[in-house]
């Protein structure tokens, strides 16, 4: 059972269907990326926790995959006690699902480098946080995903609409921010770091990414670092995903800088935005498919490296109700290029509508493929 039907459900959807499972896809509204390719869907609001242990009840199933921020979390617990396989854990979903809660593990519990924060309720709270941690600074809502309700605060005078905007990007009910030290890094990575049932914790090799307004814009593999800060990064996401318990493939993001090292950011436990580069083969095996056969337990003796890889997202400039596309001649007469629109049914100015990504061998010119990646990518306009 999929809770949470986008584009990265998809992907996860078709892997598990190669390996012969049914998979139940489910979301707030009907047609979304996932429910195309699974073999049942359901339609409900995942913040309403009677609905969802309806929907559990009805599908009775074996394990159940959250894929997004916006759902009754704690629920998750009553699942786990019925028996059913949650992942990667309940209490994996539950901290991660909250900037609070998973900050307070990696920062306190864990003893993890982060950026100073604070927390506020109100405006008036955000305004003496602010004053504390020092300008520029960066707000965000505790629940969110790709980037929504982030906003980077240069001065006072724009805290109030850093306010407004983390209210209205917040998923769920929950009306609080955390307040963060800005810190001026050389580069940021996602680590995808897998967790087995009864093998050992694998790493991905890291993924550099270019991020706007707190949401991907594109993404590649291999990003290279020092092999002290590698291991720096392996260290504290091994630790941390220790702590939450659970099998299947997070994605842990960093700050690096070469004068303050390796600091912590996030950690999202399911397959992350930056890792749709995978999908160029860059590796033996995609994180859909380490996500698959970590949550059935079957093995996985290694993650390589087998090319080098870019992706750059296809966001929508328009409104439209029946969403068509243009220019993807251009981008499939590329070489080494796949192009993967996600079939969403509506576009929305700013939404995330498919994704370009091309690959080369390993000894290739980084800079060259990512460009050109940005501009395929450029070429396709949403209708």
């Amino acid at each position: 059972m999929l809770l949470g039907s986008g584009e990265l459900g998809k992907e996860f959807v078709i892997a598990c269907q190669r390996k012969g499972q049914y998979v139940v896809a489910c979301d707030s509204y009907a047609g979304a990326p996932a429910m195309q390719v699974a073999d049942e869907c359901r339609v409900f609001n995942m913040l309403d926790g009677d609905q969802l242990m309806q929907a559990v009840a009805e599908v009775n199933p074996d394990i159940i995959v959250p894929e997004i921020e916006a759902i009754r979390t704690e629920k998750l617990y009553d699942c786990e006690r019925q028996g059913i396989q949650v992942v990667p854990s309940a209490k994996a979903v539950n901290y991660t699902m909250n900037r609070k809660s998973i900050r307070e593990l990696a920062h306190t519990q864990l003893g993890l480098k982060t950026a100073e924060y604070c927390y506020a309720t109100s405006l008036d709270e955000l305004r003496k946080a602010a004053q504390k941690i020092g300008f520029p600074c960066i707000v965000k809502p505790l629940m969110s995903s790709s980037g929504h309700g982030q906003s980077k605060v240069n001065c006072a005078d724009e805290l109030a609409d850093a306010w407004q905007c983390a209210c209205g990007g917040a998923r769920g009910d929950l009306r609080e921010v955390i307040v963060e030290q800005f810190i001026p890094f050389d580069y940021e990575i996602t680590l995808l770091t897998v967790t087995q049932k009864d093998g050992p914790t694998l790493f991905c090799q890291p993924i550099g990414h270019v991020q706007k307004g707190g949401d991907y814009r594109e993404s590649f593999q291999p990003r290279a670092m020092s092999p002290e800060h590698l291991q720096q990064a392996r260290s504290m996401a091994a630790k941390v995903t220790e702590a939450l318990t659970g099998q299947g493939i997070w994605g842990v993001e960093f700050f690096v800088s070469q004068t303050e090292g390796v600091i912590f950011s996030e950690l999202s436990p399911r397959p992350h935005d930056t890792g749709m580069v995978t999908l160029a083969g860059t590796q033996n095996l995609s994180e859909f498919e380490l996500h698959c056969r970590a949550v059935l337990g079957l093995p996985i003796p290694e993650v390589t490296q087998e090319r080098q890889g870019a992706s750059a997202v296809i966001l929508s400039e328009v409104e439209s109700e029946h969403p068509d596309y243009e220019g993807m001649a251009d981008v499939c007469s590329a070489t080494n290029t796949y192009l993967r629109i996600f079939g969403k049914p509506v576009a929305h100015v700013g939404r995330r509508m498919g994704v370009v990504v091309c690959w080369d061998k390993l000894d290739a010119d980084q800079q060259q493929l990512r460009d050109k990646c940005v501009r395929l990518a450029s070429k396709v306009v949403v209708k």
